[in-house]
């Protein structure tokens, strides 16, 4: 399966052996819990699907790479304790807890969330003297004499041997007790993950017309030639420093990152290519300002290589557009709920701080956690700052009463929806150009379809148009009739109007 599937089906399996009967146990027993075991090549996302996971269930996650462990670390170090057994003194060998399960309870302590997973990668790399004892922990979650809590369940991933030469194969007792999850690395799953994260324009345009070069692992006499998923992410973020400090993105850059040096030198080419691209066509004034003729007749008579590239940035440029807004509908969701929950209470001051109070320390206990994803902690982190701010302006106050300290966060709350809706209708009126373009340049051709398509799959895509509307996208969706061809659309998002919500 992908990448994808992989993490539905972790999570649909987490959920079941977190499951309590009316009495508070757990329905399925932790010696019945068996372990699942993600088996894939390296660099596929198999830690981020745990970081999402537990963002998404709201549960802590401790994570391990069992490579660097060895017999001491994992199990504990042996000390020696005086014990009396029926009136005999003795000295008895004993372990002190395992550097990993004392981290459970670490976080356990400090987030005060006591359900999480336990992410154990490389397992099939254990030291030779650990090995005996992975077997005992697989299936009874002990390690020595301790065991990992109740509510933790245990996650394992690792590469086949093809890919790593400290791998020791699993014999038919050990993968008994395991789950096991062969993961493949997929182009067309990373690239809607890739539209979310926000990879760079660049690398997703080159891997549309390159598709070989996702992933590629080979030996040839100069040695190992590799690329990666995370190999085009790490490259994709760094591409982002560079350009804003205006530093040349060169070979040797790339190469630190995409270890084929063919690869290399067609995604500089490509690379420069691209920014010659965006200078030729002015992309940010095509999609502000009327589109020139000049400009729609260049597009029309470019090669397919350069029409794609071209569709590709100025489809970037708006879905950053439509991702910041629907951060901040999202955001503006939550802080709703939390706005008429003070509507309705009397010494709103005190609610006001005490409703601050409960989100910082929420935040704290999940980043403790491990359990805040990058979106989750922005919202947070957003809200947090909304109610620091409206407390500090009814603070400097003299005197205030319920109405006025109201009226102070319903105030800056309005003035928050006014800049979502600028937002918003930046983003379709952009949208809207997007697809005169389109249209202008390459008629209702593969363009138009490449278009739609990414607007369908996408999830911000597909939200904002559900909330906002494109007359664009409806009329060509009901041409195209990606309708019926690609039922993608289901979920559907309720269109809250913020403005009169209070």
């Amino acid at each position: 399966m992908n990448i994808e599937q992989a993490k539905e089906y972790i999570k649909d399996s987490v959920k079941i052996y977190l499951k309590k009967d009316r009495y508070g146990e757990y329905k399925i027993p932790v010696v019945r819990q068996r372990p699942i075991f993600l088996l894939g090549a390296p660099g596929i996302g198999k830690t981020a699907i745990m970081e999402q996971i537990a963002s998404e269930l709201s549960i802590a996650l401790v994570s391990y790479s069992m490579s660097h462990h060895t017999r001491q670390s994992a199990l504990g170090l042996p000390f020696i304790k005086h014990k009396s057994y029926e009136g005999m003194e003795y000295d008895v060998s004993e372990y002190t807890m395992s550097e990993i399960i004392a981290s459970i309870y670490e976080i356990m302590d400090e987030s005060g969330i006591k359900e999480g997973i336990l992410f154990l990668d490389e397992i099939n790399c254990v030291s030779e003297t650990l090995a005996p004892s992975m077997l005992q922990f697989l299936q009874y979650k002990t390690f020595g004499r301790h065991k990992i809590p109740e509510g933790w369940v245990v996650v394992t991933a690792g590469n086949p041997p093809e890919y790593n030469k400290s791998v020791r194969e699993f014999d038919i007792v050990t993968l008994d007790r395991l789950k096991v999850i062969n993961v493949e690395a997929d182009y067309p799953t990373w690239k809607k993950y890739a539209l979310e994260k926000g990879i760079h324009s660049s690398i997703i345009n080159f891997l549309d017309i390159n598709k070989d070069y996702f992933y590629y692992m080979e030996t040839t006499v100069k040695g190992r030639m590799y690329i990666t998923a995370r190999g085009w992410e790490d490259l994709s973020e760094i591409i982002y420093m560079y350009e804003e400090d205006n530093i040349k993105v060169s070979e040797e850059l790339i190469e630190q990152y995409i270890r084929n040096e063919t690869v290399v030198k067609e995604f500089a080419a490509y690379y420069d290519l691209f920014n010659k691209y965006k200078k030729d066509y002015m992309v940010y004034g095509l999609l502000d300002d009327n589109i020139a003729d000049a400009t729609v007749e260049k597009a029309r008579k470019a090669d397919i290589d350069e029409r794609f590239s071209l569709l590709g940035m100025l489809l970037d440029i708006v879905l950053n557009d439509i991702k910041a807004c629907m951060d901040m509908a999202d955001y503006l969701s939550e802080l709703l709920v939390m706005l008429k929950a003070l509507r309705d209470k009397e010494d709103r001051y005190d609610f006001l701080e005490t409703m601050n109070n409960n989100k910082k320390n929420l935040y704290d206990k999940r980043l403790k956690a491990n359990s805040l994803d990058i979106k989750e902690k922005a919202k947070a982190r957003r809200i947090i700052e909304f109610l620091n701010d409206s407390l500090k302006i009814i603070s400097s106050r003299s005197a205030f009463d319920d109405e006025s300290v109201f009226s102070v966060v319903k105030e800056k709350y309005e003035a928050e929806v006014l800049d979502m809706r600028r937002l918003s209708d930046k983003a379709k009126s952009r949208l809207h150009n997007l697809f005169d373009f389109t249209d202008r340049a390459f008629d209702e051709g593969n363009e138009m379809l490449v278009l739609v398509t990414e607007l369908t799959a996408g999830k911000a895509g597909s939200e904002f148009i559900s909330m906002f509307g494109s007359e664009d996208y409806d009329k060509y969706n009901s041409k195209l009739m990606l309708s019926d061809r690609q039922n993608i659309l289901k979920k559907q998002i309720e269109n809250v109007v913020f403005e009169t919500a209070l």
